[in-house]
């Protein structure tokens, strides 16, 4: 059995998360159920600050003002220096000008030990012309092949590579995961995005190896949300909000080998 979810819980890192104001809450408590310590600071006067305490970095766009990206760059650079992993969550990367200009000088000037988003995000960055709509992808896997996609973004940045869909895949260095879980009804709610960025960070502050680690988030949301799916399919989706915290909660090492659904290749 593996021992990643007790490796963190021992550890329990401190995640910095620079997130966007619309899921902060949902953020924070998906860090804290997963077993690590969330720290919500974003002010770019004290960004550098937090940075210097915490195991991990997570920088979401989904909501930009000014001195918030002015914050991500500051806190990004700071964890480069340092040595603290940090994870990019580009929400929305080709929706339009403004926004992809923000992903791009943040490509360009912090280097990231993970990156997470959907197919249509992910080929943004690989350079593919994609026109984003809003925070869910324009793209299916007919259009183009996540694995393909995945290992263009990882090349290109030097860094594990998350895409998420119907099967989740993860790529690094010639190594693939591919994660079978999850439900329908994590599409449903808001904010399961940007909480799997989180948990990310969490397992990347907590575990030596960014990729096992990157897949073991992917694996546990996804158990989290079969679980929560099976309590929340008889009532609705705020209960099954509720659940799917619950369930990140009471994860452990046997519930995401049982129920995570991660296979490797390579």
């Amino acid at each position: 059995m593996s021992n990643e979810i007790s490796t963190l819980r021992a550890k329990c890192p401190l995640v910095q998360a620079i997130t966007n104001y619309v899921t902060v809450n949902d953020v924070a408590n998906a860090i804290l159920a997963i077993g690590g310590s969330p720290v919500m600071a974003d002010y770019e006067k004290e960004v550098e600050d937090f940075v210097r305490l915490a195991d991990a970095l997570l920088i979401n766009v989904g909501t930009l003002t000014d001195g918030e990206i002015l914050g991500m760059h500051k806190a990004g650079v700071k964890a480069n220096e340092l040595g603290v992993p940090v994870v990019f969550d580009p929400v929305g990367a080709g929706a339009g000008p403004g926004r992809n200009k923000t992903v791009m000088e943040l490509l360009k000037d912090v280097h990231f030990a993970a990156i997470k988003g959907n197919l249509s995000e992910m080929a943004f960055i690989a350079g593919r012309d994609v026109v984003t709509r809003g925070v869910d992808s324009s793209m299916d896997e007919k259009a183009a092949d996540p694995v393909e996609i995945a290992r263009i973004c990882s090349e290109k940045y030097n860094t594990v590579v998350a895409i998420t869909g119907k099967v989740d895949t993860v790529c690094y260095k010639g190594r693939v995961a591919r994660i079978y879980s999850g439900s329908p009804m994590m599409g449903r709610i808001t904010g399961t995005g940007c909480m799997l960025g989180g948990v990310i960070s969490a397992f990347v502050g907590a575990l030596e190896d960014p990729f096992v680690a990157t897949a073991s988030a992917l694996g546990s949301m996804g158990a989290a949300g079969k679980k929560a799916e099976e309590r929340a399919k008889d009532l609705g989706t705020g209960s099954f909000r509720t659940f799917l915290i619950d369930a990140l909660s009471m994860m452990d090492d046997g519930k995401l080998s049982k129920y995570g659904l991660v296979e490797y290749e390579g």
